[in-house]
């Protein structure tokens, strides 16, 4: 007969935490609007740009922008601290953050 006593096996849980939700939203021709939503409730607000003609140099469809952004930042968060967003900031300089970039950033999509 087990002992009830006992702790239940929790296998690290505690140190697993949710990543961040992440909202955005077209505030302009290539400008976004970024909030993220941490653990806690804690909320940043962002306001990432698309350069000019980064996308063209990178091979991606103006119509893949969006996805794009999602990607790169929801891969940068997944770096859990590594890189700070800034309050304002290009998806260039995002980007270039990634490790194996541009190849990884290209690789989101």
């Amino acid at each position: 007969m087990p002992d009830e006593t006992s702790p239940t096996d929790q296998s690290d849980q505690s140190d697993q935490s949710d990543p961040p939700d992440l909202s955005i939203s077209a505030a302009d021709a290539h400008a976004y609007d970024v909030t993220v939503t941490r653990d806690g409730g804690a909320t940043d607000l962002h306001r990432l740009d698309v350069p000019e003609g980064f996308l063209a140099e990178h091979g991606v469809a103006d119509s893949q922008e969006p996805l794009l952004v999602r990607a790169v930042l929801a891969r940068v968060l997944e770096l859990d601290g590594q890189v700070e967003l800034p309050a304002s900031f290009t998806l260039a300089e995002l980007a270039q953050a990634l490790p194996g970039y541009p190849d990884e950033m290209l690789g989101l999509l």
